[in-house]
C-alpha cells in the first residue's frame, strides 16, 4: 500500500512528527476502533455524534436513521469530518505539564455516498455484523423491508485522511529527570469480553 495524498485540510500541523499518511496504518486503526465521531454543520452550528463504523476496501461506512438531522446534511452534500481515537496508555511525567497519552487516531474528511442499491446496502450491513462476530450475518434475522427503508447507510472515501500515533514515555525537561517523582506509562486497552446471554 502507499501513502494517501496530503491536502491542506488533512495535513497535520501540530504533532507533525507523529503524523502518518500510510494507508495500511490508517486502515489498521479504522478496523480496530469500534466508535467514531462524525461532525457536520447544521444551521450554522457544529453537530457531532458518535456512531459505530466499519470499513470495506477504500470506504468507511456508517449507518443510522434516515431522519437523523446530521445525516440529512450529508445527504445534501455537506463535507463531514469523521474522527476516532484508540487510547493505548496514560503517560506520567515528573512535571504536571508533560503528562500525556499514548494513542492512535484518524481524522477523515469527505462527502458521504448514500448506499441505495438494495444488494450493496444489505451486503454493507452484513459486513458490519461480521465486524461484531464472524458468522453473525448468517445467524441473525435479516432486516425486513421496513427496517431497510428507515436505515441510511453512507460510504465515505478514505482519501482525505491522516493519522496520528503517539507511543513511548514522557517527553521531559532535562532538569526534571532528577526529581523524585515516578514517571512512566500506565497501559490502557479495550478488551472484548466473553458473551453474556440475553
Amino acid at each position: 500500500m502507499s501513502d494517501v495524498a496530503v491536502t491542506e485540510r488533512s495535513r497535520v500541523r501540530r504533532g507533525r512528527k507523529i503524523a502518518s499518511y500510510d494507508r495500511e496504518t490508517i486502515y489498521h486503526i479504522l478496523d480496530e476502533a469500534w466508535v467514531c465521531h462524525i461532525g457536520v454543520s447544521v444551521a450554522d452550528e457544529a453537530i457531532v455524534q458518535p456512531t459505530s463504523h466499519w470499513r470495506i476496501g477504500d470506504e468507511l461506512f456508517i449507518h443510522g436513521s434516515v431522519k437523523n438531522a446530521l445525516f440529512q446534511q450529508v445527504l445534501k452534500g455537506q463535507t463531514a469530518c469523521i474522527s476516532l481515537c484508540i487510547l493505548d496508555g496514560l503517560v506520567f511525567a515528573r512535571s504536571a505539564y508533560h503528562h500525556s497519552v499514548n494513542f492512535r487516531s484518524v481524522v477523515l474528511y469527505g462527502k458521504g455516498r448514500l448506499v441505495e442499491a438494495p444488494n450493496e446496502k444489505r451486503a454493507a450491513l452484513n459486513t458490519m455484523l461480521e465486524k461484531y462476530s464472524l458468522g453473525r450475518s448468517s445467524e441473525a434475522r435479516p432486516a425486513n423491508d421496513t427496517e431497510m427503508k428507515v436505515t441510511a447507510v453512507f460510504a465515505f472515501p478514505i482519501e482525505e485522511v491522516s493519522a496520528k500515533i503517539r507511543t513511548g514515555g514522557p517527553n521531559e525537561e532535562p532538569e526534571d529527570r532528577a526529581l523524585d517523582v515516578w514517571a512512566g506509562v500506565k497501559p490502557v486497552s479495550i478488551e472484548v469480553g466473553e458473551l453474556i446471554a440475553d
